[in-house]
């Protein structure tokens, strides 16, 4: 039984076949490939359920390939988890503000990068699931159909990183709540998941930046966490 068909894009051979025998034994399909181009070509010819994505590749980098796949309207549903040698957070926040569902900076632990996997797929196939609530979420000129998986800010569609329109569901469900960083990445990704308080700052400020001036209403509580401003 497969869990899911993971493109693992890695041109260290090496780092290739630890991710891949990792994936494998955990009963994940895996394709590799060294290079973006033959990633893109994978996408298009396979049924990828996930991206397993290196930055730094030869031609085109990791960044410009998770950027095709997110700014495609057939590939964009399909999650991609970075794996960057290094740990700035401009490197970090570059991937994620293109749309990267997460980061691995090496040298990681096969079982993170396992859990990290199983936690981003659960989240789509939670996210795809969500057809059956058939709820549209309307606050301050933000509309969410979570049916159609849509985002308008006045009438304007938005486009936005499975991570962001999770968020943004959970914050414009419940207007007016303060939520902790812990208590965002509980309600959008499971307790048990392995991120940072930064990375949920790093989410929120790509949020905000694209609703534009709806953002606003994304309010930082010092000393708390977040909030959606409520009506009144």
């Amino acid at each position: 039984m497969s869990y899911g068909k993971v493109l693992v894009v890695e041109d260290n051979p090496d780092i290739l076949e630890l991710v891949a025998y990792n994936l494998e034994s955990q009963g994940f399909e895996v394709v590799r490939t060294a290079t973006g181009e033959n990633a893109l070509a994978q996408i298009k010819a396979k049924k990828i359920d996930l991206v397993v994505l290196d930055l730094m590749l030869p031609g085109i980098n990791g960044l410009d390939v998770c950027r095709k796949i997110k700014q495609s309207e057939a590939t964009r549903h399909i999650p991609v988890i970075l794996l960057t040698a290094k740990s700035e957070d401009v490197d970090i926040i570059s991937g994620l503000e293109i749309g990267a569902d997460d980061y691995i900076t090496k040298p990681f632990s096969p079982k993170v990068l396992i859990a990290r996997a199983r936690t981003v797929l659960r989240r789509n196939a939670e996210a795809a699931s969500a057809a059956s609530s058939e709820t549209v979420l309307q606050v301050h000129g933000i509309a969410m159909d979570t049916v159609r998986h849509e985002v308008l800010v006045d009438g304007q569609p938005v486009e936005l990183s499975a991570t962001e329109f999770a968020i943004l569901r959970h914050l414009l469900a419940n207007p007016g709540w303060v939520f902790s960083r812990n208590q965002i990445i509980d309600a959008v990704r499971g307790g048990n998941y392995p991120v940072t308080e930064r990375s949920v700052d790093v989410q929120i400020l790509g949020l905000r930046k694209k609703l534009g001036s709806q953002g606003l209403y994304v309010e930082t509580v010092r000393g708390v966490g977040y909030r959606l401003r409520g009506m009144n």
